[in-house]
């Protein structure tokens, strides 16, 4: 079923409406700078929607971990004046979050279209989804929006508590993420192809799962290969490894076999001494690694497998490094891989976290089809699990 969306909300149903928007403002700083606000960005078409439609926003995010405690050097206040410059228009920063005194101001300020409130995790009633601080926040607007994917997988008093008291709804970033991870699941075109990578399959395995059944093709890369390697009998010499999963890496092999699925694992890899001794390394057969090396990265052959694969795919979802990226010397296998992914003709969807940061490495965020802004959530909900700031929302109504 999907969810009702600001689309679903004309100008008649929001003119002069209090909307209280959660967002992911939660934006690296250095030195008391913002060093990267695309988060930010990513929040303003559905501000600008709101506002054009007749609304005031009363904009509600955290930043970091005060855990329940006010700390002056977690203050949304730099985000006002960054949001400003950035939408154009005055952005009212409130001293707290709720009170008497911020809905006074909110519901007396007509001259103001955005209200930042402060960071709501300064109570620790946030976090614990406390149904009074979840009506208070509630009582401060007519409507919520659910605009905030990468905590959307949190039971908060903010991402999913005030959808109790308030008609709710998702923003437009929020409906792109469904929309495209959705089509995930729910009739995609095919054939799909779908990528992970990663250290640890205790941290993937109930995705693989979940996307073996819908899956044409899976690749299974990163660290977490070597135990469907170790699984099968193969010596992966000192590559990471987790012993007490092999028996699921086999289940799930079995279970590609019994669905008749294909999963491709790594056919060769770029190994060395350690991650540290580059002048030791060499590429070899994925089934016949050195008892003193270990595997950092796919090596060609895997690379133009992995190539062919997305060739022949209509929808494309990758999610998780290939290798140890964040080195030269073993990111080329993912590197090139996401070259290829961004001049497919493919929907290609990425999925968060490590992924994200590869395609931004090599410059090609712009040639995807869709990148993920919520790591966490992205994963939960690739598992099949119910997010609570999804499932708060008001189902579509269909004609």
């Amino acid at each position: 079923m999907q969810k009702a969306s600001i689309n679903d909300l004309n100008k008649e149903n929001l003119y002069r409406k209090i909307v209280l928007i959660r967002v992911d403002f939660n934006v690296p700083f250095e030195n008391g700078v913002i060093t990267d606000d695309s988060r930010i960005k990513a929040a303003i078409p559905t501000l600008d929607y709101l506002i054009k439609h007749g609304a005031r926003c009363v904009i509600a995010s955290h930043l970091g971990r005060p855990k329940g405690k006010k700390d002056v050097s977690l203050s949304l206040a730099p985000i006002a004046k960054h949001l400003s410059k950035l939408i154009n228009q005055d952005v009212l920063m409130c001293h707290d979050c709720i009170g008497n005194s911020i809905k006074e101001t909110i519901q007396n300020r007509h001259d103001i279209s955005l209200f930042l409130l402060e960071n709501v995790r300064f109570y620790k009633e946030e976090e614990t989804n406390n149904e009074t601080f979840a009506k208070e926040l509630a009582s401060l607007a007519d409507i919520f929006v659910q605009d905030a994917f990468g905590t959307a997988h949190r039971a908060h008093a903010s991402t999913a508590g005030v959808s109790n008291y308030l008609p709710s709804y998702a923003g437009l970033l929020v409906k792109k993420e469904l929309t495209f991870l959705q089509s995930v699941f729910d009739q995609p075109e095919r054939p799909l192809l779908a990528i992970v990578g990663g250290a640890k399959v205790s941290t993937k395995i109930a995705v693989l799962d979940h996307l073996l059944e819908n899956v044409d093709y899976l690749v299974i890369g990163g660290g977490m290969a070597f135990t469907f390697l170790k699984a099968q009998g193969f010596s992966i010499g000192k590559s990471l490894c987790e012993d007490d999963k092999t028996d699921l890496a086999l289940h799930l092999l079995d279970k590609a076999i019994s669905l008749n699925k294909s999963i491709l694992l790594p056919l060769d890899l770029v190994v060395s001494q350690s991650i540290t001794k580059t002048d030791t390394i060499r590429i070899v057969d994925a089934k016949q690694i050195p008892e003193n090396t270990m595997g950092l990265d796919i090596g060609p052959e895997t690379i133009k497998a992995i190539e062919s694969l997305i060739n022949i795919s209509k929808t494309v979802l990758w999610n998780g490094p290939l290798g140890v990226f964040e080195i030269d010397a073993f990111a080329k296998g993912t590197c090139e891989v996401a070259n290829r992914l961004a001049t497919s003709p493919a929907t290609t969807i990425i999925g968060g976290g490590d992924s994200v940061a590869a395609v931004h490495k090599v410059n090609q965020a712009r040639n995807m089809s869709h990148i993920s802004t919520g790591g966490g959530a992205c994963l939960e909900y690739l598992e099949g699990k119910e997010l609570p700031g999804i499932a708060c929302l008001k189902e579509k109504e269909t004609v």
